[in-house]
């Protein structure tokens, strides 16, 4: 049995903002502003900005969308979605401030002039609210709606002041559509106004992640195939698809996930340090870790769908019985494999990936698994407790690091017990952690686009990804072939004993 001991910090201090100015003053647009997207995570993450005083004082929100509503009833939905899904209480104050400038179009852009609506009120909003024609653009939309609101909004003539589109995951379903959209996009939007986000690289702990290897000189040398036997990311999920039935069919949990979540956790984990931390800088490090990834040997590539089973004491029904979900579905629903970063630092080194949906647990995590000690003298003595040393990121949930490492059990003999070193967000900094819409919305508004993603690691990461999908092309799998509420297929687990390894969590 391990232990776990606490490590002290010196001088915790509260979570700032991390900018070092304010925005400019600025209109925010919001196309899907009737969907889950704005209701669940970008009204409160604008909620919980304006609640620190992060916004500019002159400062607006448009929703668009092409279901029927007024203003105030619009308003009033977000004022409920706040009060349910913000992290952060309800204030009456706080809330006013940000509904005075919250307003709602009803309108459909593929119809002749349906933009119309929407430019005559950012037209207004610059002089009454003093936005002075700098717009946010976000796309929380369907792929298949973007390059109709692109071309829209890009046709029509530019007010003084910048302009930045944030585009919503997927990027594309495969490299072509990729590139085919870029393409459409930058017409009318220059690279550095285009912000590709992945709500993932916006989470603090992901980020913590460059701090953890390139602020601690203990950590970076070792931080390379000579010490580290193997690296495993995980993304679990606990949920099904939920109401996501049309999405999921065409996607899986490989376009959903695997490329752009987990290949992200890869880059961050693999990446060189950079030169500094401006946006090409980091971006450019990543996209060489992505371009380094070998297609994996099919024979390390699981995928899966989850049947029938149960989650917290309540049944679940398979994939194939959600609705909207084709009877004799191919969709995986779950996918582990195997890669190699093909480089200086990393060749030889594995790295074991997997995500699932309706697993035993909700947990994103990175492991890396060390060498053992080359010569232990007391190897025969200290029998199964002298483990290889462990550390765990955990991203989601219990957000924090530990380290396992041997220790001696007092008294007589050499007997040793794995112990784990803990350091807990919550509990060393006394604060709620942000939510990471919050974070990339103000980074977006900066102009800051460290933690989205450029079109050349898009395409990189579509590549890699097409590489695996057309090992599939031909195969009819077994599905289901693991129970909602376990921990997904048995063939993952065969995949690491092929190696003579095991999923560390």
């Amino acid at each position: 049995m391990s232990t776990k001991t606490e490590i002290e910090v010196e001088a915790p201090v509260a979570a700032g903002s991390g900018s070092e100015r304010p925005p400019d003053p600025c209109s925010l647009v919001i196309f899907g502003a009737s969907g889950d997207l704005t209701h669940r995570k970008l009204i409160p993450a604008l909620y919980s900005l304006e609640y620190r005083g992060l916004l500019p004082e002159n400062f607006a929100v448009v929703g668009v969308a092409r279901t029927e509503s007024s203003t105030e009833a619009w308003r009033e939905k977000m004022r409920e979605a706040v009060t349910e899904f913000g992290r952060d209480p309800m204030d009456k104050d706080v809330w006013e401030r940000l509904a005075s400038g919250m307003h709602y179009v009803t309108t459909d852009f593929s119809s002749e002039g349906g933009e119309s609506d929407v430019m005559k009120l950012l037209e207004r909003l610059d002089k009454e609210r003093g936005t002075k024609g700098n717009r946010v653009y976000y796309l929380a939309v369907p792929p298949t709606a973007i390059r109709t609101v692109v071309d829209k909004i890009g046709e029509r003539p530019r007010a003084k002041g910048w302009v930045r589109l944030i585009v919503e995951k997927p990027f594309g379903r495969d490299c072509a559509s990729a590139k085919a959209m870029n393409e459409d996009i930058v017409t009318h939007f220059a690279e550095n106004e285009i912000f590709r986000i992945d709500h993932y690289l916006g989470k603090e702990t992901v980020q913590n992640v460059l701090a953890f290897r390139f602020a601690n000189g203990i950590f970076e040398p070792i931080w390379n195939r000579r010490y580290i036997d193997n690296v495993q990311i995980t993304v679990a999920e606990s949920i099904g698809i939920e109401d996501r039935a049309s999405f999921y069919e065409s996607a899986g949990a490989v376009r959903d996930v695997v490329q752009n979540h987990l290949l992200q956790l890869l880059a961050i984990t693999a990446m060189e340090p950079p030169a500094d931390f401006e946006a090409d800088a980091v971006r450019n490090e990543k996209v060489k870790v992505v371009r380094a990834i070998a297609p994996p040997d099919p024979a390390y590539v699981v995928r899966g769908q989850y049947g029938p089973g149960e989650i917290d004491g309540k049944k679940v029904p398979g994939y194939r019985e959600e609705p909207g979900v084709a009877a004799e579905s191919s969709t995986e629903t779950y996918v582990a494999l195997k890669v190699f970063v093909d480089n200086w630092r990393w060749a030889g080194t594995p790295f074991y990936l997997r995500t699932g949906k309706h697993l035993s647990s909700r947990s994103t995590t990175i492991v890396a698994l060390f060498r053992p000690a080359p010569h232990p003298p007391f190897l025969e003595i200290a029998g199964e407790g002298l483990r290889p040393n462990v550390l765990v990121i955990h991203i989601q949930p219990n957000e924090g690091i530990s380290i396992r490492i041997g220790a001696k059990v007092p008294g007589q003999g050499m007997t040793i017990q794995p112990v784990h070193l803990n350091f807990e967000y919550d509990r060393v900094f006394h604060v709620q952690l942000p939510e990471a819409y919050e974070k990339l919305i103000l980074d977006a508004m900066l102009g800051d686009a460290t933690l989205f993603t450029r079109i050349d690691e898009v395409e990189a990461q579509w590549a890699f990804v097409d590489s695996i999908v057309a090992q599939w092309k031909n195969a009819k799998p077994d599905f289901p072939n693991y129970a909602a509420g376990s921990k997904g297929p048995k063939s993952a687990d065969a995949l690491m004993a092929r190696d003579n390894r095991v999923w560390c969590l």
